[in-house]
């Protein structure tokens, strides 16, 4: 199947790549004795987890049993229930719609859900809901965990009239964040509205099977008796079994029964989003909307003296995407996934986009606090081996620019001249300081040796270094937006050398 090339093409891989790759294998040690410890302390009578990366799933390991009862060991192929991992599938199957041209994001979800035409907002100048309002928890719907849990198995009709009876809101749709199992719920009858057919069965068809996930199930009777995690409670210094929802109108929002294997092929696809590129497009979702799914749309936190599960103080901003939490914390590492969380189960995944690594855990006891040990597992690895971030080729106009500039350097001569500058530019800097300055910096750092490739920030705009026979000086400037784009702003100054 053409979908599966996808686990392969994930990054293309360099030497540096690679490099990462045997340090991740040779942290795995420490990532087995992190998640065996955090298993042991929060009593999970069953843990799974894996490591992706450029594609493919690189380690996998278990701890402990899936059927305490039966001595059925937790394994890469038992399906676990992953509870809200669950509704960024939904999100993807919406944008799939989207993209085919059978809905779009802002119209109102009353277009394709009738039974919302009478639901009044808090205020009468309230805007209505849209269809993206649902999907970033936007729609001001009332946080509904664990209410939103037990509602897991009720029939379409039954949802249908919860709908009509009316809604109590907390806000006003597009106002703030609040976290809606009810929205995702109603995303799954727009997904079956507009498709003509139930949302299991659209999911299945056009994402699971696309991507080989053929151990993935909406109903737990479906999932072979010695493949089925069961879920537990820690209660009285015991584990107690939890009964199992069946599927139904609110499975969209978290009721997805699969396994690590195959969580690992859709967790491949996200990371296939990265970097963008000219490759034809072969996955279930564009490339595009992939990386639309993981943009944080919705803000939903800041923290700014967050102590890191590896004990490190620093600052994060949370978001919502379509279906996906978003973090970056104040390194600039920015991650991207889901929770998720039922009576009996907790789960989570977590992608680090600029790393090509995604790190998956799924354990069988009510809330296991999965997102603390992936994301303490991430930050040790990412630190303790020092992983190094994908780097941004520099496009050719960059390229080209800074050969320009360091024509000019240190004495500018005739600079208004070269058709290189924007018609702010010598407005803005005026050519006999430009030329003072870099005459002092070079006076210090003294004649040429070399100067080092630029280094991106993004297609036009970035710092090189230029290293001299006493020192160094670093070069930072920024293209316009025209066609063709000229150097609008410049900087430059002498790197400090480091004192041990």
């Amino acid at each position: 199947m053409k979908y599966l090339s996808i686990l392969l093409i994930c990054c293309v891989l360099t030497a540096k790549a690679q490099s990462n790759e045997d340090k991740i294998k040779s942290f795995i040690p420490t990532i087995d004795a992190l998640f065996k410890e955090q298993a042991n302390m929060a009593k999970m009578p069953g843990l799974v987890y894996g490591i992706v990366y450029q594609g493919r799933l690189i380690h996998s390991n278990a701890v402990g049993l899936a059927q305490i009862e039966n001595g059925i060991k937790a394994e890469k192929d038992i399906d676990f229930r992953i509870a809200s991992m669950s509704k960024s599938f939904a999100t993807m199957a919406i944008l799939q719609l989207r993209d085919a041209g059978k809905l779009q994001l802002d119209d109102p979800a009353s277009k394709y859900i009738p039974e919302l035409k009478q639901t009044n907002s808090l205020t009468k100048d309230a805007p209505v809901i849209t269809v993206r309002h649902l999907m970033m928890h936007g729609a001001g719907f009332p946080e509904d965990n664990p209410w939103g849990d037990r509602q897991l198995g009720i029939s379409e009709e039954t949802f249908k009239k919860m709908i009509l009876k009316g809604i109590t809101f907390s806000n006003n749709p597009g106002v703030t964040y609040e976290y809606s199992n009810m929205g995702f719920a109603m995303l799954g009858l727009i997904i079956k509205n507009v498709s003509g057919m139930s949302y299991q069965k659209y999911i299945t068809d056009h994402i699971f099977k696309p991507l080989g996930m053929n151990q993935t199930y909406w109903e737990y009777t479906k999932v072979p008796a010695n493949k089925l995690a069961y879920g537990y409670r820690w209660i009285n210094n015991a584990w107690v079994k939890q009964p199992m929802e069946h599927d139904g109108a609110y499975g969209a929002m978290g009721g997805l029964i699969t396994t690590l294997e195959d969580f690992s092929k859709y967790v491949a696809l996200h990371l296939a989003a990265w970097p963008e590129r000219d490759a034809p497009e072969i996955g279930p979702l564009k490339r595009s909307s992939l990386r639309e799914m993981q943009f944080p749309w919705n803000m939903s936190g800041f923290n700014p003296s967050y102590i890191f599960p590896i004990g490190r103080k620093g600052s994060s901003v949370t978001a919502y995407g379509y279906g996906l939490s978003f973090m970056k914390d104040d390194l600039g590492k920015r991650s991207v996934g889901h929770s998720g969380g039922l009576p009996g189960f907790g789960s989570n995944w977590r992608i680090f986009p600029d790393y090509a690594l995604g790190i998956i855990s799924f354990a069988n006891v009510t809330y296991a606090p999965a997102s603390f040990i992936n994301l303490k597992v991430a930050d040790s690895l990412i630190h303790s081996v020092q992983l190094s971030p994908r780097k941004i080729s520099p496009s050719e106009i960059l390229k080209r620019r800074q050969a320009e500039l360091v024509k000019l350097l240190p004495n500018w001569d005739k600079a208004p001249e070269t058709g290189i500058f924007a018609e702010n530019f010598f407005l803005d800097y005026f050519p006999e300081m430009l030329r003072s300055e870099a005459k002092a910096i070079f006076e210090k750092i003294g004649a040429i040796r070399t100067i080092h490739e630029i280094v991106p920030e993004n297609n036009l705009r970035g710092t090189f270094v230029i290293e001299g026979e006493k020192g160094s000086a670093e070069v930072y400037f920024t293209l316009s937006p025209e066609n063709p784009p000229l150097i609008q702003e410049y900087h430059i100054k002498e790197v400090k050398k480091a004192h041990n």
